[in-house]
This record gives structure tokens, C-alpha cells and sequence, in this order.
């Protein structure tokens, strides 16, 4: 697709700019249910807009292109609305709570999130359902998904390594020491064993997890750097024999055509001295474009992100302790605010994901929860079996 290229609809009965079809969802008086319906949408296209513009002032190169590319595509909504609504566009009316967040997360924050939140928007368009909007604009929305979608992956793969490794630490070190600390709690041991405790599995599991991301990440790089083509080709091949050689097995192994491989096998064997041929040839070689360490991320990076995010989930549960508290009410607190945190990052994840925040977050509440109460259970039995 290309985003800078206004696609015509000249000609197509489902054109958001047909005369005919306004007329037609206008030749009855509107009910004034359908002119606040209309003026939300009017409203909205209008704070949609202004977000891809703010979104590509942050931007350069093509992104700042499609992203510009969709603010002209929502003004052509906006004129829709106006043409429909006609005498009743009446003064401007405020956007919906979900686009004035957009706007200001785009003024202030910029960033993958509000891609996210903008991709999720666009898919829930009512366009398709509402006879006022023409189906090119419910054609329009469907796309203007996918575009937002290409754009929030690129945002998502910049850092999905580091990312990674802090949303897991953080809940991984949330979870696990709450664990711990309600499996102690149960036993019947005193406050300040269950502290020390909470303490001991923060730092161990800090430690753990930091060392674990460096190994995962740094294997990963070392792995993508042994699937790379080398620069072998350009220095062997002037030694080779004509007749008896393996270049163009090289070249089918990395998945070329028989047709391009003996090309591009012919050429680096100097027996052609010009470019024959530029839809077979890809001279001169160099290295795979693909950026493992954006999609990856940095060994070091992760494993400092791991341990950081690791020890932040498992100071939580165990404030209480460290403010005095104990006992139940200790417990109480420690479990309130661990679930807190727990929705907050499956939140998190569910708008980078494009997904429902509030489901994503019940959902670490529900395992994070369910794991510290089934650790509970067994410090009970473990306790009784001890005293």
C-alpha cells in the first residue's frame, strides 16, 4: 500500500463523496438522536485527526507519510458528517473521552502506546452498522486498522526485548514473592522470619532472572549472527574453477531461484562484466538488513531490565512488613496492592497488544492471585503437619 497515494472512488456508488448518498441519508428529517450521533462522529474524525498529526510531528521518513496520509483520510469523514448533518453541524462538540485521551497521550507522550489504543479505536469503528455512513468510509476504517497495526508493530519490535524482560520480571517478581511470603505467613512463623524471607526470594530471584535474560537474549544474538550469509562468495570466488565449483548451491541454500543462482554465481565469477540482468542480481552482497537487536533487544539491557523490574514486583508484597505491620492484616495489605500492580501491567500489555486492557489485567489478577492463595493453602498444611 502506499500511504501518500489518495485512492479515487470516482464512479463508486459507495464513495463517502456521492451526492446521491448523502441526499438519500438525509431526504427524511433527522431525529435529534441521529444529528448527536452524527456530531460525536464529527467530533471524533476531527480529534482523530489532529492525533496523526501530532503523532507525525514526531515522526520523519515514511511514517511521518502515513501517519499524515490518515489525518487527510479522517477529514474526508469529517466532511462527510458536515455535508449529512448540514444546518445542524451547529458549534463544535467535545470527542469522546476514548479520542480526547488519544490526543493528549499523542501531545505529551507520543509513543507505541498511543498507536496501540488508536489501532484498537479504528477497529471498533459503527460505521459498518450505521446507514448514515457510506460504505467506503466502514471500507476505510478496516484499513486504517491494518495501517495503525503495521505502525504499532514497528513501535512493538523496537522494544519487545527489554519490554519483555520488565513486564515478566515485574510480574514474575510480584507473584513469586507474594507466594512466598503467604506460604510463610501460613506456616505460623514469626513477622520478621517472613520478611527476611520475602527479602532472601527478592534477591535471589532479581539475580536469577537478571542472569537468565542476559544467557536467552545473548544466545538469541548469537544465533541470528550464525544464520547471517558471510562475505565467503566475494573472497573464494575468483579462485574457483569454472567448471567444477559449488557457488550456485550456495546461493540455492539460501533460498534463491536455480535461475537467479547461477546469475548471481556468473557474476561473481567475473564472467559478467555488466549488471545483465537487475532483477536477478543483488550485487553487491551485503549483510541481511534485519536489525536483530531491535527485535531482540540488548543482552545487557535485558538482563539489567530483568533484575531491576524483578526486584520492584517483589518489594511490593512485602512493604507491609517493612512498615511493621502483621499478621492478617499485613497479608491483606500486601495481596491489595500486589493486585494492583498486577492489573496495571496486564493493562500495559493488553494496550501494547492491541487487546482489551481490562482483560489482560483480570486475567495476571486471576493467576497471580490463585497462585499466592494455593501457596497459602499448603503453608496451612505444611504448618499443622510441623506443629
Amino acid at each position: 500500500m502506499q500511504p501518500h497515494t489518495k485512492p479515487s472512488h470516482s464512479g463508486n456508488p459507495s464513495d463517502s463523496s456521492s451526492p446521491s448518498q448523502d441526499a438519500a441519508a438525509t431526504k427524511t428529517p433527522p431525529s435529534s438522536s441521529d444529528i448527536k450521533r452524527w456530531r460525536q462522529y464529527l467530533a471524533d474524525e476531527r480529534a482523530e485527526a489532529a492525533v496523526y498529526r501530532e503523532l507525525a510531528q514526531r515522526r520523519d521518513g515514511e511514517e511521518r507519510e502515513i501517519l499524515l496520509a490518515l489525518a487527510e483520510a479522517e477529514g474526508r469523514h469529517e466532511a462527510h458528517w458536515l455535508r449529512v448533518l448540514g444546518e445542524h453541524a451547529g458549534m463544535p462538540k467535545a470527542a469522546s473521552v476514548r479520542s480526547q485521551m488519544l490526543g493528549f497521550l499523542a501531545r505529551n507522550f507520543g509513543s507505541v502506546f498511543v498507536l496501540a489504543l488508536a489501532q484498537r479505536a479504528e477497529g471498533r469503528s459503527p460505521y459498518a452498522k450505521d446507514p448514515a455512513a457510506t460504505r467506503a468510509m466502514a471500507a476505510d476504517e478496516q484499513i486504517h486498522e491494518e495501517v495503525v497495526r503495521g505502525l504499532a508493530t514497528r513501535g512493538r519490535n523496537r522494544l519487545s526485548g527489554t519490554f519483555r524482560a520488565a513486564v515478566f520480571g515485574a510480574n514474575d517478581g510480584l507473584v513469586s514473592n507474594l507466594s512466598l511470603v503467604m506460604g510463610m505467613a501460613a506456616t505460623g512463623v514469626p513477622a520478621a522470619v517472613v520478611l527476611f524471607s520475602g527479602i532472601a526470594g527478592l534477591l535471589a530471584g532479581a539475580l536469577s532472572m537478571g542472569a537468565g535474560e542476559y544467557v536467552s537474549v545473548r544466545s538469541q544474538l548469537e544465533l541470528l549472527k550464525a544464520t547471517r550469509p558471510t562475505q565467503a562468495t566475494l573472497t573464494a570466488a575468483p579462485a574457483l574453477d569454472i567448471e567444477h565449483n559449488e557457488l550456485v548451491l550456495v546461493y540455492l541454500a539460501r533460498g534463491m531461484s536455480r535461475e537467479a543462482a547461477e546469475h548471481r554465481a556468473a557474476e561473481r565469477m567475473g564472467l559478467y562484466s555488466c549488471d545483465c540482468d537487475p532483477s536477478l542480481s543483488l550485487h553487491p552482497e551485503v549483510e541481511e538488513t534485519v536489525n536483530e537487536h531491535e527485535a531482540v533487544g540488548s543482552a545487557w539491557g535485558a538482563a539489567i531490565s530483568s533484575f531491576c523490574f524483578f526486584a520492584s514486583g517483589a518489594i511490593v508484597p512485602i512493604l507491609p512488613f517493612i512498615f511493621g505491620m502483621t499478621g492478617f492484616a499485613a497479608l491483606a495489605v500486601a495481596g491489595t496492592l500486589v493486585g494492583i500492580a498486577l492489573l496495571s501491567t496486564g493493562a500495559v500489555v493488553g494496550l501494547l497488544s492491541g487487546t482489551s486492557p481490562l482483560t489482560r489485567g483480570l486475567r495476571q489478577l486471576a493467576i497471580g492471585l490463585g497462585a499466592a492463595a494455593a501457596t497459602y493453602g499448603l503453608g496451612l498444611v505444611f504448618g499443622a503437619v510441623i506443629g
